[in-house]
């Protein structure tokens, strides 16, 4: 072989490893590309998973005695706060081996009475089930109306100095357009099949004997709360002429009416009330697909089958 040929053979072999190499590098370069854009967009899912409550987790197990924690907060609604919600959660915690006592915090103005009742009912409940597991309700901010209906139901309350307490009664707010319909010039034309169909429509004049009838109804309604904190609070309730007027009244005073038990906060009855300072939380994390279908059927229930009241009553 003469020598322009075996310089040209060691130039192509060169050339050649050159570029399988780089062939090599690229092929190494594309599959860790691969591989951290996987990696990448499963970080992302998983983020976005438990931001949406798919993936539930209540934190590492604590072994030994603990004491059981389920939040109440904002409004009591079956749209929003449901009794199903906090049963579950309830349920779960009484029937945890490992719980000492159950807190449940409040941090609600209150809400349905029918969601209240439901909640107040299944307390006593669990109560009765498990006679040796109490329950406190510990108070933030406000606990109002339905949500006091709730807490009436614990072995004790516990309160800051200045929580808001009470409001123990009914209402049912709507709106009246006759008047502005009049200067507008526009006329109402309902029609019926049955007397009281258009119960309290807020485009029709008031009924005095529809508005007597709602009176009655809020009255009885009244007067099932009333029972209820009765029966929960027992002699330790202070009653005063106003007490049931609605008013609400400060964390410390509410303790001087009877109201609530004692100034406590979470850490401080598990510490030393319960005596289980572990606190595991034990409240339902409800995901994204359960929070669309339950307003979506909220919202179709609605459409489908109007309510006959122009207002919403709550405690």
């Amino acid at each position: 072989m003469s020598e322009p040929e075996k310089t040209g053979n060691w130039e192509r072999d060169v050339l050649e490893k050159v570029a399988l190499s780089a062939v090599k590098e690229q092929r190494t370069a594309r599959h860790w590309s691969i591989f951290f854009k996987l990696l990448g967009f499963s970080y992302l899912f998983i983020l976005l998973f438990l931001a949406l409550g798919w993936i539930g987790d209540r934190g590492i197990p604590i072994p030994g005695k603990h004491t059981a924690l389920v939040e109440l907060n904002g409004t009591i609604a079956a749209d929003q706060t449901s009794a199903d919600q906090i049963m579950k959660g309830l349920q779960a915690a009484f029937e945890d081996s490992n719980t000492k006592g159950v807190i449940l915090r409040i941090n609600s103005p209150g809400g349905s009475p029918v969601q209240a009742g439901q909640i107040y009912d299944d307390i006593k409940r669990l109560r009765a089930k498990y006679p040796n597991i109490p329950l406190y309700a510990v108070v933030d901010d406000i606990c109002a109306s339905g949500a006091y209906y709730v807490a009436a139901a614990a072995d004790k309350i516990y309160v800051d100095k200045a929580s808001l307490v009470g409001s123990i009664g009914v209402l049912m707010d709507g709106f009246g357009f006759t008047g502005t319909m009049q200067k507008l010039g526009v006329e109402r034309r309902l029609l019926t099949a049955g007397e009281n169909k258009g119960f309290l429509d807020p485009f029709s004049p008031e009924n005095p004997q529809q508005v007597a009838y709602a009176k009655t109804m809020l009255e009885e309604i009244h007067q099932q709360f009333i029972k209820a904190v009765r029966d929960g609070r027992g002699s330790r309730l202070k009653e005063t002429p106003d007490m049931f007027s609605g008013l609400v009244w400060s964390g410390q005073k509410s303790i001087e009416l009877g109201l609530a038990d004692a100034l406590g906060s979470t850490d401080y009855v598990a510490r030393d009330v319960i005596k289980a300072r572990d606190i595991v939380d034990f409240t339902p994390q409800e995901g994204f697909a359960d929070r669309f279908a339950k307003r979506f059927g909220v919202a179709m229930g609605k459409t489908m089958n109007p309510l006959a009241l122009s207002g919403s009553i709550l405690h």
